[in-house]
């Protein structure tokens, strides 16, 4: 099954990108074939921003994303209209997490089984 999501959310402020990270990653451990593609639009662009220093004891989201890449076959994506909306650079990035566009986004969404939107 292939199962994509999309966030909208800062990483910080609000909670729907963790939670959206957080049925990502319960996938990936309740069911290893499931494909997981994250696609980050608007300030949730941010969560994927490698080098995060959150206190000790909260989530920290670039830590979740990493999670999501370890299953074989996943993606995060960033919307690159989002990124450069935001001053963010690919060279900012969390590993294997990579610039994309709304055409790519149309792709995934027509060869996907589900789509969930946080």
């Amino acid at each position: 099954m292939k199962i994509l999501f999309i966030l909208n959310d800062p990483p910080y402020g609000t909670e729907r990108s963790y939670n959206g990270l957080r049925l990502a990653n319960a996938l990936n451990k309740n069911a290893p074939d499931t494909k997981v593609t994250v696609f980050l639009m608007a300030d949730a662009v941010l969560c994927a921003k490698k080098s995060q220093k959150t206190p000790d004891g909260y989530y920290n989201l670039e830590r979740m994303l990493k999670r999501v890449l370890l299953g074989g076959g996943n993606k995060v994506l960033l919307c690159g209209t989002c990124m450069d909306a935001r001053g963010l650079d690919d060279s900012e990035l969390v590993e294997h997490a990579r610039r994309s566009t709304l055409d790519e986004l149309a792709t995934e969404t027509l060869g996907t089984d589900k789509v969930i939107v946080f």
